[in-house]
């Protein structure tokens, strides 16, 4: 068991025999035999070998190490690749929903300075000695005077992002 599983984790981390030899300052033959179970690493060795390999030594001891096949692999990769187009057409929605966001907030914004100019600021004409009216017509003006001054720079804003998420051909 324990040759089976020291071969096993090496080749799983591409390690040749003589790659670990020389990581472990012993001969080729060593790792050989051990790995054909002619003869089995001192306890000092099996910590140095449980080091190298990245790999507890209750894991070297234990049960047998499964190899990663080449299906274990392509399995991965194509699970990985799956995940990967995932997040591209996440990255793709993310940006559509974000360029008709903008188009949205062009579209409030044109349509807010429509409706003040269709009003004409009307707020004016307004009673201020009735307590309602007066905190209504401040509310108001307070609204358009904002907006006249924000707006104009949300909607650049707004442009400039239409153009940086607009899809390209």
């Amino acid at each position: 068991m324990l040759n089976e599983n020291i071969k096993a984790i090496r080749k799983s981390k591409g390690l040749s025999q003589q790659e670990l030899a020389v990581k472990l300052n012993v001969v080729r033959q060593t790792i050989s035999k051990w790995e054909q179970g002619l003869s089995v690493p001192d306890s000092d060795m099996l910590i140095s070998i449980s080091e190298v390999l990245e790999t507890p030594v209750s894991t070297l001891l234990g049960e047998n190490v499964i190899e990663s096949t080449v299906d274990d692999l392509k399995a991965i990769s194509a699970k990985l690749e799956v995940i990967n187009l995932q997040l591209a057409q996440r990255k793709i929605t993310g940006k559509r929903i974000l360029h008709w966001l903008f188009i949205s907030l062009c579209v409030v914004i044109a349509v807010i300075f429509a409706i003040l100019w269709a009003l004409e600021s009307s707020y004016l004409g307004w009673d201020y000695s009735d307590p309602e009216t007066a905190i209504l017509g401040v509310a108001f003006h307070s609204f358009e005077w904002l907006f006249v001054r924000a707006a104009p720079i949300i909607l650049i804003g707004a442009i400039i992002g239409i153009f940086l998420t607009r899809k390209k051909l």
